[in-house]
């Protein structure tokens, strides 16, 4: 029930059709997996691709939103990132790190043509840009405290 109260915080309400729930249920569910992917692939936005998964989950299933809300590794980056607290330090830079280093192996090894490896090196510039423009979660030394 929790997390459907924040859920509603989002203005998202859950839909009546049936087939519409199953849909975004699906939708989901895929875009989940390619967040899961974009952790290991830097190219693939993990961010917006988690959030869109809270979406779909907030507007199908009371039960899939709080397991995603309430999960281990996404619960509280999704939570943080929706309330504007941004994501940790230690997040930034091994998102920027890996990005770095597979864009590098990609256009120094991999990628012959010199237009598709200006094109990996804009978007690697563009990702940078964004992550260094989130704010910076820093955990309350009180409540780590209490941890």
């Amino acid at each position: 029930m929790e997390a459907q109260k924040a859920c509603d915080k989002g203005a998202l309400k859950p839909k009546r059709n049936r087939v519409t729930r199953v849909l975004l249920m699906i939708a989901g569910t895929i875009s989940l997996a390619f967040a899961i992917i974009g952790i290991i692939l830097p190219l693939i936005p993990t961010t917006p691709l988690l959030l869109l998964t809270a979406a779909c989950y907030c507007r199908s299933s009371e039960r899939l939103y709080s397991w995603l809300i309430n999960n281990k590794w996404f619960g509280e980056y999704i939570r943080n990132y929706r309330e504007g607290k941004g994501i940790p330090l230690k997040t930034k830079i091994f998102a920027l790190a890996i990005l770095w280093v597979t864009i590098n192996i990609s256009t120094l090894f991999l990628v012959p043509i010199l237009i598709v490896q200006v094109v990996l090196l804009v978007v690697a510039v563009a990702v940078s840009i964004h992550i260094l423009r989130l704010p910076t979660y820093r955990r309350n030394p009180e409540h780590a405290k209490t941890l």
